[in-house]
């Protein structure tokens, strides 16, 4: 019989391969969103019980995760002209085999982890290869991406996959665990958030790979 484990680990593989087939960024934002939703429940569904301390890290990691850091980027998108991915360094089709090939590889690598944690991690089913998978996808999106938007929602999916990770590696410090990574996520994605800006503001484009062209002045009119 199905269980709701089960449900998430697949919405969790189906969100990361979303995230590298989709040229939208409004589509990126609201995968997103959905990933955080399913993280934030994950405390519930592995630990099996209602303990202050799990709700709230529940509670916590949907508020930051799948509210404040999508509304943030979705504030940041107001101003864009183009909300598409158009020209990445690596197209949809070559991402999405990369997706696969990252599905076996996190399959073959969660299998000869050391067993830890309560029960093991065969007690977790395919829990752990769905968290190296995000941690994967966020690594793809920053390196094959232009925009710094996308880049930005990579790097949150790779810390849903660190957070998911530890969980499983580590259950009995939850609560510790997340506190922490939410913390200096917080801090990057908003500081990140605000170049972004900064960034759309002065050259009214956000790719990163033009950034290199910028050279120092050398004082002429």
């Amino acid at each position: 019989m199905t269980s709701w484990l089960d449900i998430v680990m697949v919405l969790l593989f189906l969100t990361d391969l979303g995230l590298l087939g989709s040229s939208r960024l409004g589509v990126y934002v609201r995968l997103a969103a959905v990933q955080g939703v399913l993280v934030g429940v994950l405390p519930l569904l592995v630990q099996h019980t209602l303990a202050l301390e799990t709700v709230a890290v529940a509670a916590g990691t949907i508020a930051v995760k799948s509210v404040l850091f999508p509304w943030l980027m979705a504030r940041i998108m107001r101003g864009f002209d183009d909300r598409r991915e158009r020209q990445p360094y690596l197209g949809y089709t070559v991402s999405l085999v990369l997706g696969v090939l990252a599905v076996g590889a996190a399959l073959w690598i969660s299998r000869r982890l050391p067993e830890s944690g309560a029960g093991g991690l065969a007690a977790h089913g395919f829990l752990m290869p769905a968290a190296l998978f995000s941690i994967f996808t966020g690594l793809i999106l920053l390196v094959t991406r232009r925009k710094a938007v996308t880049q930005v929602l990579g790097y949150l999916v790779m810390e849903n996959g660190i957070y998911v990770a530890g969980m499983v590696l580590v259950p009995e410090s939850t609560f510790l665990v997340e506190l922490g990574v939410l913390l200096d996520l917080f801090v990057g994605v908003f500081l990140m958030g605000i170049m972004i800006f900064h960034i759309q503001r002065e050259f009214d484009h956000i790719d990163t790979d033009q950034l290199a062209a910028l050279k120092d002045w050398g004082g002429e009119p």
